[in-house]
């Protein structure tokens, strides 16, 4: 989870603040999705990048990694999104 210590997250929250604020201005909304996912592939890639860090095992980590993000966003931001939409415009079920 990205729940990690704070001395940990301060060693790249100014650049990841940096980066964040470039991404949010750079374009548009409609380009977000394309930039964000080249931004995190370029990560991705580079971590996988060098023979040596490449491995089966290498590759479902970061595998895991993606999908308990997904689910963290799904809970942490899209769930409660859904909730309040569905108070607001009624439930389907």
């Amino acid at each position: 989870m990205p729940y990690i210590r704070q001395d940990k997250r301060d060693e790249f929250d100014t650049e990841l603040d940096a980066f964040i604020i470039r991404l949010l201005e750079t374009g548009n909304n409609e380009s977000m999705a394309g930039r964000l996912n080249y931004s995190i592939s370029r990560i991705l890639g580079a971590i996988l990048y060098d023979d040596e860090r490449i491995s089966y095992s290498r590759i479902n980590e970061i595998i895991g990694v993606l999908d308990c993000a997904k689910m963290e966003l799904y809970r942490r931001i899209a769930a409660p999104y859904e909730d309040d939409k569905s108070r607001l415009n009624g439930d389907v079920y």
